[in-house]
């Protein structure tokens, strides 16, 4: 069973890992609700200072004793087991929670709306969260990515409704248990967890199973995965979206932009307007239609929803444009799966119009790279020249044999170049005006888009 929201007053949670995005906005959530909070990270950093000026005790080490007093443990994925404090909290006998299990209790008291799927939850989330805004219904929200709008990843609303992106890498979205629910797709990723496809569908399915009674399921009729998930689900308000002939929220006349799309949207077979967006793709139609389908089912006003869409302007390393130098454009993405590379580079090459595409890619996770090389050779054809770092491990130690070279061996365009600065100079070096580059992968190749923005800005001036 959950542990009610009722039940953290008075009580003091130690966060371990609290410097990272979701447990810090887990954080701030529980500060708003007037719970006790301390927590700890490797680092310091601006996000524990901006907790410390919210009252919460926060230390950039990991101590044992810091654990001492409290009432409950919350630690994140990325914290071994061996940590001290988990070491010390288990010597306690204190009870040890999971960020998604810490994330079900905050969403006790509300309507929680959990957005899964193997691609775009971020971006449906945010645009759910930004449309039901537009609504003013002020939803709680807890999402993977920093909304462009507001600058934040997590907020107490004043409103019943909490939208919270379900990450389905571990299998622990089946702790959220939510009144309704947004599936984008099914698809093979997360190799280190899930071995086979197979695992993937039955971990869906199982997080399905969880969403209440007579609740709702809003899922993408044009995605095989997610239909399939669908028929076999009873008992629940089952809600498609897509382009798909049939579907509830029918989307058509699709006119995509360099930087954006429109279309005219369908519910239930009445046209109710046309669908704005300011981020580009196929994709994101789809996202924006998955949103504005929960809204409809909730009973939000279509014309409000829409206007909110048309509002919304992405969200932190979601085609995220970092800087224009001497007409060279610098996008940044964290799309790491190939379905991702591909629909990224599909509307990158859209947005450069005349101009080349120019990549930088950093695989992510050995396990990920040896499911997919030929995949990611495939999907990276579609940039002009695609530059590789080395793959990014994560927890993951080396695989023998697996490197981004690996990949590059089956590309004609692709350039293995595994030293961050080289690989700037390189790219700075290529850049012409009217290219677009980007920056792309899950792990810290973000951190190349200042470096070949100052460098453009030296070269060009």
């Amino acid at each position: 069973m959950a542990i009610e929201l009722s039940e953290w007053q008075g009580k003091r949670l130690h966060f371990v890992g609290i410097g990272g995005a979701g447990m810090s906005g887990l954080a701030r959530i529980a500060l708003s609700h007037g719970i006790s909070v301390s927590g700890s990270d490797a680092k310091d950093s601006t996000v524990l200072s901006a907790l410390a000026a919210l009252g919460a005790d926060v230390h950039a080490a990991h101590l044992a004793p810091q654990v001492d007093g409290a009432d409950y443990v919350i630690y994140s994925t990325a914290i071994s087991h061996n940590n001290v404090e988990l070491v010390r909290a288990r010597e306690l006998n204190l009870p040890i929670l999971t960020r998604a299990q810490a994330l079900a209790t905050l969403m006790t008291d509300s309507r929680s709306i959990a957005v899964a799927g193997t691609h775009g939850k971020t971006t449906t989330s945010s645009m759910l969260t930004v449309a039901l805004q537009a609504c003013g219904l002020d939803p709680s929200f807890a999402i993977g990515g920093t909304l462009t709008s507001s600058g934040s990843n997590a907020h107490r609303g004043t409103g019943d409704l909490f939208v919270a992106e379900a990450d389905e890498s571990d299998g622990s979205f089946i702790e959220y248990r939510p009144d309704a629910a947004i599936v984008t797709n099914v698809e093979h990723d997360h190799v280190d967890y899930f071995a086979t496809e197979a695992d993937v569908t039955r971990a869906f399915a199982d997080f399905v199973a969880t969403i209440k009674k007579e609740g709702y399921l809003v899922y993408c009729a044009d995605d095989l995965g997610s239909a399939h998930l669908a028929s076999s689900v009873s008992k629940l308000n089952l809600i498609s979206y897509g382009t798909s002939m049939g579907a509830d929220l029918f989307i058509d006349s699709i006119n995509l932009l360099p930087m954006g799309s429109t279309a005219r949207v369908l519910w239930k077979g009445r046209a109710i307007g046309t669908m704005s967006l300011q981020v580009p793709g196929q994709h994101n139609v789809l996202n924006a239609g998955a949103a504005l389908a929960m809204g409809l089912a909730l009973g939000a006003p279509a014309a409000e929803m829409l206007n909110g869409l048309a509002s919304f302007h992405g969200t932190g390393r979601r085609f995220e444009l970092k800087a224009t130098v001497h007409g060279i454009r610098i996008i940044d993405d964290y799309g790491h799966h190939p379905t991702e590379v591909e629909v990224t580079l599909i509307a990158a090459k859209r947005y450069a119009g005349d101009g080349r595409l120019l990549v930088i890619f950093q695989p992510h996770r050995y396990s990920r790279t040896k499911a997919f090389i030929s995949e990611f050779a495939k999907a990276l054809s579609a940039a002009d020249e695609v530059v590789l770092l080395e793959v990014y491990a994560a927890s993951e130690t080396p695989i023998p044999g697996i490197t981004s070279e690996t990949i590059v061996d089956q590309m004609e365009n692709g350039h293995f170049i595994p030293n961050f600065l080289e690989a700037s100079e390189w790219m700075i070096a290529q850049a012409k005006p009217g290219d677009v580059i980007v920056t792309l992968g899950a792990g810290d190749v973000n951190s190349l888009a200042p470096i070949i923005s100052d460098g453009l800005a030296r070269r060009f001036s």
